[in-house]
């Protein structure tokens, strides 16, 4: 097979052909077949098989990958390949965006300090409300007293309106003609008068009084009157007036270590405090101003003769007793008016079915007997 012959399927045509013409010239050879119930048997004939040469390609030596390969030289050889300009051109990119101006974090700060003050007003508002129903067992000015604390919640069903009366006439007369725990103008007199050092003109009213007692110390630093503004607004716009009236009789002090009406009613003056006498109550009511500097006389009642060891508080007591709150009564045209102010339609007498139960301090606390039998060994209370 010469190279310029003609191939069919990779074959020569002449080499095809002369296997064709062989095949064709074999003789037919005769194939022997069983008989059969079908009638004569057929013969077949059979043609010898074509005997194709096998065609081998040669194999391909590849070079391994460890030799170097040749270069390879272009088609167009002796031609120089251009080479690239240098140094090489940079390409046109996007135009830069314009620069921005740095970002303001007030905005963001604001924002997360505003969430944190709502949250905190929130859970103020939830705490003070739940006020209403619930009476925490103390108050601050208790929990930090050195001495044995005496003290019983008595609730204000069963307390003399003469004693309301009195510690509204001689603490915050305008308590039940405000709208709101104090006023702003008279906070601007004391806080000014306070930072000159000039004397008082007006003083704490009862809702501030009432924060301060339960949440704050007795210090008379500029700083604690003013925080204690929050709460003492966050008590006056979620509690009626007469829910601050019973917190702050049960946390006011009456005396060293002595606290709430029930217990001061028993320690001075051996009675309920729901039959407290009109002029014993008045008494209560001085003792606000310096509870400190209050004494007790042998057998009950309380020191107030000119030679009493604490002037000052016989002062307040003898004054609020015979002077002050009976002019403030008279003013008001009697204590119903001002029990009234702040919504106590009813009497203690009204509620008399109820006694004697827990919260009616009907008889004599128990801290007070123990306090009594120190400091007046021969003293036999009526409720004995």
């Amino acid at each position: 097979m010469g190279p310029f012959e003609r191939r069919v399927d990779g074959r020569c045509t002449r080499c095809v052909a002369a296997r064709l013409r062989a095949w064709a010239a074999a003789p037919e050879v005769p194939v022997r077949r069983e008989p059969q119930d079908r009638g004569p048997k057929l013969r077949r004939l059979r043609r010898p098989a074509v005997q194709w040469p096998r065609l081998r390609r040669p194999a391909v030596q590849w070079p391994r990958r460890s030799e170097p390969q040749p270069r390879r030289e272009p088609e167009y050889a002796g031609v120089r390949r251009p080479e690239p300009p240098w140094p090489p051109v940079a390409r046109p990119g996007p135009p830069p965006l314009p620069a921005q101006p740095p970002r303001n974090p007030w905005p963001t700060r604001a924002k997360r300090a505003g969430a944190a003050v709502a949250a905190l007003v929130l859970i103020a508002l939830t705490a003070t409300a739940s006020l209403r129903v619930w009476t925490p067992a103390s108050s601050r000015f208790m929990r930090i007293d050195d001495g044995p604390v005496t003290y019983q919640y008595v609730s204000l069903d069963h307390v003399s309106r003469y004693i309301v009366a009195s510690v509204i006439a001689h603490e915050d007369d305008q308590m039940g003609l405000r709208a709101q725990a104090f006023h702003w103008g008279d906070y601007a007199d004391r806080a000014r008068a306070h930072l000159t050092g000039e004397p008082q003109q007006t003083y704490s009213t009862i809702p501030q009084q009432l924060a301060k007692n339960m949440f704050f110390t007795p210090d008379q630093s500029a700083i604690r009157k003013a925080v204690e503004t929050v709460p003492s607004i966050l008590l006056s716009s979620t509690l009626p007036d007469a829910r601050i009236m019973e917190l702050y009789l049960n946390y006011a002090q009456f005396g060293p270590d002595l606290y709430g009406v029930c217990a001061a009613s028993w320690y001075y003056f051996d009675t309920a405090p729901w039959e407290m006498y009109q002029y014993h109550a008045m008494q209560l009511a001085g003792m606000l101003p310096n509870p400190e500097d209050v004494v007790r006389l042998p057998g009950g009642g309380v020191a107030t003769p000119p030679d009493a060891p604490y002037p000052s508080a016989a002062f307040h007591i003898n004054g609020a007793a015979n002077v002050d709150l009976p002019a403030r009564f008279a003013g008001w045209g009697g204590w119903e008016n001002i029990v009234a102010s702040v919504g106590i339609e009813d009497s203690a007498a009204d509620h008399a079915d109820d006694r004697p139960s827990a919260d009616s301090c009907s008889t004599m606390p128990e801290p007070v007997r123990q306090r009594l039998a120190v400091e007046d060994p021969g003293f036999v209370s009526r409720s004995q």
